[in-house]
């Protein structure tokens, strides 16, 4: 018996060993993954992807490519009629196009630029694109000649549509104070994008002496800066006059209507604790420091102890993308997970649970009123309860989480989560708005705070 357990133990072995060499042969048959490629598949959510012209798509993979925060370069065919192209429909178009024997809109050459919305500036991407190409020329770029090797941004969503303008408006600038002249690239939603053939991907690497055909102007993309003599309001305040604990420096231009529309939808009625100050300049106050230059208006850096922690470049109209941005760096950890994730705070624990006093309480990130303490009431269920808000103060939404059937509270301003509201609260509404005090502020009327 010995031996025969002996020898099936011999033969498991032999089979594990077997397998395992079998799984490493195949593993490293399959192409290898590149840190790039992991990343965008570890969380594809957070990605997004802008396809831009440049010319020969050849050498705009490789430039585009280099870029810090891009994940990922691949080069096809968009902006055009045709549904389905291959590189040769793209050259017969041209043709057609330049005898007289179509009207139809070609492809441009494109490279697919993906990246990680969360982490990655996009301005910064668009200073690269619009450095690396002519974007004044007309019929191509270069040498190569064509409607397929036009300049064209195309977007996949309003932000990026709003921040290719607003860059746009920026490098106008720098290239007419260089003598260069109108920019004619064209900004349009994708259409029709193909994916080239596999010839055309990563060519430059297969082929280091090989064909790239891209020159920019030589035009550096940055933000004119101005002699603050001359208009205070390029002028920026020093460090030692911010509140280092945490500080909004808004970088403006005279002529950005992007500008005029966060400054009438966003500060005109500003509320939060956060304090700002506005400038026509493009440097750090005196003693602190920028990451990186400024590619865009509106730029909202947030400083921290003098440094920049985060920067939200440009403006889509909308507030509360802008609000939550802010509220990810002005929240404390317990509040974002409340928040941003929908968690719930320990009964008894949260704050304002046995506020009193006469006041409202307002959203933690814009300071919009939410409800007046004396809708306030207690309901013995651990957190704080209230049977009115402010009108127009929340968003309700159904919520089937954790098995249940429930009806989420959302702040209006913000859209941040709150908490819940039931039907077993008392006259004359009979709700309970079941709200999380950590994610309330308490302000007290004025005549109470003065006792």
């Amino acid at each position: 018996m010995k031996r025969l357990i002996q020898s099936e133990m011999y033969w498991a072995a032999l089979v594990a060993v077997l397998i395992t060499a079998c799984v490493a042969f195949f593993l490293l048959q399959k192409p290898r993954i590149t840190l790039m490629d992991a990343q965008a598949a570890i969380n594809p959510a957070q990605t997004e992807s802008i396809y831009l012209g440049m010319g020969c798509f050849w050498g705009a993979e490789k430039r585009m490519g280099e870029v810090p925060g891009v994940l990922k370069v691949e080069v096809g065919y968009a902006g055009g009629d045709a549904a389905k192209v291959r590189y040769q429909d793209v050259l017969d178009t041209e043709a057609a196009l330049r005898s007289g024997r179509s009207k139809a809109r070609n492809h441009a050459e494109v490279v697919k630029v993906t990246y990680d919305a969360t982490r990655t500036d996009l301005a910064q991407i668009l200073a690269a694109f619009w450095e690396n190409h002519d974007p004044t020329q007309v019929g191509g770029q270069g040498n190569d000649l064509g409607s397929n090797y036009r300049s064209a941004i195309y977007f996949t969503n309003d932000a990026q549509r709003a921040l290719a303008e607003q860059t746009k408006e920026t490098y106008q600038v720098a290239l007419r104070r260089e003598g260069y002249g109108d920019i004619t690239t064209e900004i349009l939603p994708l259409r029709n994008y193909n994916r080239a053939e596999e010839v055309h991907q990563d060519y430059l690497k297969k082929n280091p002496n090989g064909y790239c055909g891209l020159g920019g102007t030589g035009v550096k993309f940055a933000l004119a800066g101005e002699d603050a003599s001359r208009d205070p309001r390029y002028a920026v305040p020093t460090g030692a006059s911010l509140d280092a604990n945490g500080q909004l420096v808004i970088y403006e231009a005279e002529t950005c209507v992007f500008c005029k529309a966060f400054d009438k939808e966003v500060l005109a009625g500003w509320k939060s604790d956060v304090p700002f100050v506005q400038t026509w300049g493009t440097n750090a106050p005196q003693g602190w420091t920028l990451n990186k230059p400024l590619f865009a208006t509106p730029t909202i850096v947030y400083f921290k102890h003098g440094k920049e922690v985060s920067r939200y470049t440009g403006y889509t109209g909308g507030p509360q993308k802008f609000w939550q941005w802010l509220g990810y760096q002005s929240l404390s950890d317990a509040q974002k997970k409340i928040a941003f994730e929908k968690g719930t705070e320990p009964p008894n624990l949260g704050s304002e649970l046995d506020e009193t006093r006469p006041g409202t309480y307002v959203d933690p990130i814009t300071g919009a009123a939410l409800f007046r303490s004396d809708t306030k009431f207690h309901s013995g269920t651990g957190w704080p309860s209230f049977f009115n808000p402010v009108p127009g103060a929340l968003v309700l939404s159904q919520d089937t989480s954790e098995g249940m059937v429930r009806t989420e509270v959302k702040s209006a301003s913000s859209g941040i989560h709150l908490g819940h509201v039931f039907d077993d609260g008392p006259p004359p509404t009979g709700k309970r708005y079941c709200i999380n005090g950590n994610v309330l502020k308490f302000i007290p009327d004025k005549s109470t705070a003065r006792n």
